[in-house]
């Protein structure tokens, strides 16, 4: 239960302002735009809370831990969206950013966007990708040889990541590539 509610404060502080409060602020001079609009913008801002619900569970109920760096997973994550991307939680954060750009018609936030992910990407390179390492090692070391940080590859084999740090070395037929690692 402690988990839980730990893991609801970090969402209504962190993510919420990010991803909800400052769009909302920044959009605040501008309605809704049109029907089509928001049948555009309803289902992007559902896919981005999505993405990031999944993330957070696969935290509380994999990794024993929260997104805050203070309360960190105890175990790496390697499995849902984890399999594909390095940070599927940052593009759900994005994603939801994106679908207020959409729904408000305001460039505003696509820069907005644009801005958060390039903070998001400093803080992987130079905080969190070195804090993994040193935390898991190994395990860390091979996850991040097969999974890319941003761009979606083939999913990688969970089984094979819980019981070593070998994962394995090709992907099924139907790869997608990654771009950088």
């Amino acid at each position: 239960m402690a988990l839980l509610l730990k893991n609801l404060l970090f969402t209504v502080v962190a993510p919420g302002t990010v991803a909800v409060y400052i769009p909302i602020l920044l959009a605040q001079d501008r309605s809704p735009g049109s029907a089509l609009a928001l049948a555009i913008a309803v289902p992007v801002l559902i896919l981005g809370a999505s993405i990031y619900a999944w993330c957070i569970w696969d935290f509380a109920t994999f990794g024993r831990g929260t997104p805050a760096p203070i309360d960190a997973p105890k175990k790496l994550v390697v499995r849902g969206l984890y399999r594909y991307t390095r940070n599927p939680m940052y593009i759900g954060f994005l994603t939801a950013i994106l679908g207020w750009a959409l729904l408000f018609r305001a460039a505003t936030l696509v820069v907005y966007a644009l801005v958060v992910a390039a903070c998001f990407h400093l803080f992987i390179v130079l905080y969190e990708e070195r804090h993994l390492l040193a935390e898991f090692g190994g395990q860390y070391e091979a996850y991040r040889s097969q999974v890319a940080r941003w761009l979606p590859r083939c999913p990688l084999s969970v089984d094979r990541v819980d019981e070593s740090a070998k994962l394995p070395s090709k992907c099924a037929e139907g790869d997608v590539g990654g771009i950088e690692s």
